[in-house]
């Protein structure tokens, strides 16, 4: 067992950032030592906020002196999602493992190169989708793989909030990567795709994608209705709104029966089994922490194990994930200002 806390940086201290913060804090055998981000008052108030008595956190004043103080673990991103690809190349061209928020980056154009160098390197790196880590879904996939509803028919799913038009917020900014697809509706085809693994051994290649979307005036996608057919028949219905209040749930349809996650099923705790010969079956799991602890728990475990990427969320994947969203997108008509470069760009 390791003798020391595990060290943590944060790159863009805002509001997901304090979620990570909460469960960092709380785990035993780390901590966070330091925050960095554009605004120097944002990253003073949030190092405050989150240091313990003997356990200060250094506000630096910028990524470039966060990585250079030597004694980081790793360095979790929340930056807005336009800025994932600089942060994250800085971090892996300094020798930093890194955890960063959903989606990795924008754009396969921008993910396939930060793999590359990820490898190049040998420096652990890993896309922060932690509904895949969560208790609940470690109880659904062993019912998927167990065969408790036969094969995997169809995935249906609704994320949807009503959230006020503001064309300088992040989820309406085109210049920011805005959009509900990449917010929230990465989730939907996220955890469609994992459910699919769960009964197949991995997500078959696409066939088709069907995608009706209603942009803001600001030209991202405020609204997003879709269905996903892959090979072998499998098709995941998705929905996925700014504009809408939606129930939030996944619905996974088998031969045998079904599961539903009736509510935020992202952040779920509750599931139930329903077969066609009667039976019922329910569970609850509940978070330790506020359902981060999952994933840091595994970035920790693979760091410490010289891992490049992570056997629950790997760079494969990212790449499937980003690629579907890219489809997505080009479907409903969406094209950031900054598609057509690598990192950075």
């Amino acid at each position: 067992m390791p003798d020391a806390d595990f060290r943590w940086g944060l790159i863009g201290p805002g509001a997901i950032a304090h979620r990570f913060a909460e469960a960092v804090q709380a785990l035993p055998g780390t901590r966070l030592v330091a925050v960095a981000g554009r605004d120097e008052a944002r990253c003073r108030a949030f190092a405050e906020r989150w240091a313990g008595p003997a356990a200060p956190v250094a506000a630096m004043p910028t990524v470039a002196a966060l990585l250079a103080r030597g004694d980081l673990d790793a360095v979790y991103i929340a930056t807005p999602h336009a800025a994932h690809a600089e942060a994250v190349q800085a971090c892996l061209r300094g020798g930093l493992p890194v955890l960063c928020e959903k989606p990795l980056v924008p754009t396969l154009a921008q993910a396939q190169p930060l793999v590359a160098l990820a490898r190049e390197r040998g420096v652990f790196l890993m896309e922060a989708l932690w509904s895949r880590f969560l208790p609940l879904y470690d109880e659904i996939g062993t019912w998927l793989c167990r065969g408790d509803i036969g094969a995997l028919r169809a995935v249906h799913s609704s994320f949807a909030f009503r959230l006020g038009f503001d064309p300088a917020h992040r989820c309406f900014a085109p210049a920011l990567a805005g959009g509900a697809l990449l917010d929230i509706g990465i989730y939907n085809v996220a955890l469609g795709r994992w459910a699919l693994e769960q009964t197949l051994g991995g997500c078959p290649p696409l066939a088709a994608v069907h995608a009706h979307g209603l942009l803001a005036p600001t030209g991202v996608d405020q609204r997003v209705s879709a269905q996903l057919v892959y090979e072998g028949g499998a098709v995941l219905q998705l929905f996925c709104a700014f504009d809408t209040e939606g129930d939030n749930s996944l619905h996974l349809l088998g031969e045998r029966g079904s599961i539903v996650v009736p509510h935020a099923f992202w952040q779920g705790t509750r599931a139930t089994l329903l077969r066609h010969d009667g039976e019922t079956r329910s569970v609850e799991r509940p978070f330790e922490v506020n359902g981060f602890e999952g994933e840091i728990r595994e970035a920790m475990r693979c760091v410490r194990a010289g891992l490049v990427e992570s056997p629950g969320m790997p760079h494969a994947e990212s790449l499937a994930l980003v690629e579907t969203l890219d489809r997505l997108r080009a479907a409903v008509g969406v094209r950031y200002p900054f598609e057509g470069g690598g990192p950075g760009a």
